[in-house]
């Protein structure tokens, strides 16, 4: 569905990208688990505000140029319970929300000049039903120009598993390379900076 939204992008269908916005939250107090273990990497950030960092990547098919953030830590943890963020790319802007205290809910939008796409459960979509894209390329209060893009039921986390077994057996490159994660966590840091700094923090290069 990802790979279908980014083509939905390269083919023009919304314009030029200019935003996207996502949010990503659970309820979770459970001071043995480990996203509650500030020392082991706990925290909404580096959970599932990785999401949303990777796909506005893979969506705007470039890094964020500069970054700034905002960060509540629980008192007794330590570890970042809400924390928001925007990116400037060079095209356009996006933002989100995570959390690890608040009630679940997960969704993402993408606007382009001439549409608006909606990813509905775009990160844990059940394996037992379709997903889908809506795309909205009508005038506002429309519904003639909204559609809907389905995608066949599958288990995304065994299509990953299998594609990476794949690229080990056939030796070939593995469909998401290292350098894709380490690039998501030069902007992670740099959210961090800016939460401690209050200022704009640009993401560290990963190439030399």
């Amino acid at each position: 569905r990802w790979v279908g939204a980014r083509t939905l992008v390269r083919e023009g269908r919304l314009g030029e990208l200019r935003a996207m916005t996502g949010f990503f939250s659970y309820y979770n107090v459970a001071p043995q688990n480990v996203r509650n273990q500030a020392a082991i990497g706990g925290g909404g950030l580096l959970d599932v505000g990785f999401y949303p960092i990777t796909m506005s990547r893979f969506l705007f098919d470039a890094e964020p140029t500069r970054v700034i953030g905002l960060m509540e830590r629980d008192p007794a943890f330590g570890t970042d319970r809400l924390t928001s963020a925007m990116l400037e790319f060079p095209t356009g802007q996006a933002t989100f929300t995570c959390a690890t205290q608040l009630s679940g809910h997960q969704v993402v939008d993408v606007f382009g000049t001439r549409g608006h796409l909606l990813i509905d459960l775009p990160w844990s979509m059940p394996s037992d039903r379709a997903s889908h894209l809506r795309l909205d390329q009508g005038a506002p209060g429309a519904s003639d120009g909204v559609q809907q893009i389905s995608f066949p039921a599958c288990d995304q986390w065994q299509v990953q598993c299998g594609l990476f077994c794949d690229a080990i057996r056939g030796g070939g490159p593995a469909p998401v390379p290292i350098e894709d994660a380490i690039a998501t966590m030069t902007v992670i840091d740099a959210i961090a900076r800016s939460a401690s700094s209050g200022r704009w923090e640009q993401p560290l290069s990963v190439h030399p």
